[in-house]
């Protein structure tokens, strides 16, 4: 079972942080702010791998039938490990990048806002805002900590799910 976490959350994880760097590294100053929809939707896309990986420990180590409890304990530990490569990987394009990232998220912040016609004292408290938030992003414990939770409440409801379906022995059977 711990094999399947790691393999299937490592898979998640790298796949999650390849397709979002990669956006980043793509991304002009003037969108440098992303999509949190898109982001989120790479997410649940990567982290399919949960379900995946209980199905292939339900179907192969199991004889095709699961209880709900089992199911949703690895797909909680194939989260945590994606969380854990996220994090890395977060980590990592920021060291190479020279930790520009936040930034230029909080200048595109700021230009979209007055753009959006946002100025005088509502202007001044949001820069206040963004100031503090670049300040706490310089800690490391903060910057992992927030990135691990965009990712993993993403996981949690992705094993929900999963353990779940595949609980149900009829829900796509092993091949046999």
């Amino acid at each position: 079972m711990l094999r399947i976490a790691l393999v299937y959350g490592a898979i998640s994880g790298a796949i999650t942080i390849a397709v979002m760097t990669l956006g980043y590294a793509l991304a002009t100053s003037e969108n440098a702010t992303g999509s949190q929809v898109i982001g989120y939707s790479i997410m649940i896309i990567a982290l399919t791998m949960i379900f995946i990986g209980v199905k292939n420990y339900r179907d192969n180590d199991l004889g095709g039938v699961i209880k709900f409890k089992p199911a949703f304990l690895l797909g909680l530990a194939i989260a945590g490990v994606a969380g854990g490569f996220y994090v890395a990987g977060w980590e990592a394009y920021l060291a190479v990048t020279d930790y520009t990232f936040i930034n230029n998220y909080t200048a595109g912040i700021i230009k979209a806002k007055r753009a959006d016609g946002v100025s005088g004292e509502a202007l001044n408290k949001m820069i206040a805002d963004l100031e503090v938030l670049k300040l706490r992003f310089a800690n490391p414990l903060y910057r992992m900590q927030t990135t691990f939770i965009e990712i993993f409440p993403v996981g949690l409801a992705v094993a929900l799910v999963s353990a779940g379906l595949l609980r149900n022995p009829k829900i796509l059977p092993a091949r046999g």
